[in-house]
């Protein structure tokens, strides 16, 4: 496999693993004797594409082994039925969720047990992190470190939409999905968004067209709706724990990147400046020295 031109990369091309009744699609990439793995966790109604190869690639160039993975009702991993929320149900605040945050994490940390028997370190990006905190508070045994980017402790005070950011949820879908993407990211992403940037979303959106029928992510919406207070959890971890976030982030704001370092024992806290609600490419060489340094802050433990 090619990965946007950098050739020779392992990877064990798209696999599927079982998690009670969830199938969960996912695609390890690296060295699979390497010491460390890193799970990524993607966020709302985005399937692994949206974890960019050259980001993966470059993770994997630092030694580390990667696996990025569709979250259920994503891509080619089961999809449930239940009710979800609508975009105006979301501004209400009011929503039956199908399943937790919770059971998100259960998922992540079977593939883990699976994938990583010894534990792996544990990455999530905006709904991903939400997810990503569940796994290390239930699975302590299989979570390594823990990286929160984009993220907020659920305690229903810090890191809420900002309000002039409210209407993004209730947007008419664009004629173009793709442009209507592109431009979405434009109005909250970062500052300094480059074209390079605009087609890598124009590249993940035709990507997941690709490989499936379009997201429905109202039940993921409804779980983030539910979100429980995590903030007494997160105080009794004990793991290397880096919280990401942008200054200039108006769909969780930094509050929330603050209150969740606040709540964890030694957590160092990196907030970048013009960082949005995205990954802009100028924002990798600091995203992923801080993954890497936080990696390394693990030593090798038995598998639980």
């Amino acid at each position: 496999m090619t990965i946007l031109g950098r050739t020779d990369l392992p990877t064990s091309g798209e696999q599927y693993c079982r998690v009670g009744d969830i199938s969960l699609c996912y695609e390890a990439i690296g060295d699979p004797d390497a010491e460390h793995t890193v799970v990524l966790i993607m966020g709302l109604g985005l399937q692994m594409v949206w974890w960019r190869d050259d980001f993966c690639a470059d993770l994997v160039r630092r030694g580390l082994r990667v696996v990025r993975f569709d979250n259920r009702d994503v891509g080619r991993s089961t999809r449930v039925a239940g009710p979800g929320v609508s975009p105006w149900g979301f501004l209400r605040r009011r929503a039956t969720a199908t399943y937790s945050l919770g059971d998100m994490a259960d998922d992540t940390a079977g593939l883990i047990g699976q994938v990583a028997p010894a534990g792996a370190h544990v990455v999530g990006v905006s709904l991903g992190s939400l997810i990503a905190q569940e796994v290390a508070i239930r699975h302590g045994g299989r979570t390594r470190s823990l990286v929160s980017i984009m993220g907020r402790p659920g305690d229903g005070r810090t890191g809420a939409v900002a309000k002039r950011m409210l209407v993004e949820f209730v947007r008419p879908p664009a004629l173009d999905p793709v442009q209507g993407l592109v431009a979405a990211f434009g109005r909250i992403g970062s500052v300094g968004r480059t074209a390079q940037d605009d087609e890598d979303v124009r590249v993940a959106v035709r990507r997941s067209m690709d490989r499936g029928p379009a997201e429905d992510s109202g039940r993921q919406l409804a779980a983030i709706l539910n979100e429980r207070d995590r903030r007494a959890d997160l105080g009794r971890l004990e793991l290397p724990a880096l919280v990401v976030h942008g200054d200039r982030d108006r769909v969780i704001t930094p509050s929330g990147g603050r209150a969740t370092a606040g709540a964890i024992c030694g957590a160092e806290l990196l907030e970048i400046p013009g960082m949005g609600h995205d990954l802009a490419r100028w924002t990798w060489p600091t995203v992923i020295d801080g993954i890497e340094r936080t990696v390394r802050r693990c030593t090798v433990r038995p598998a639980p």
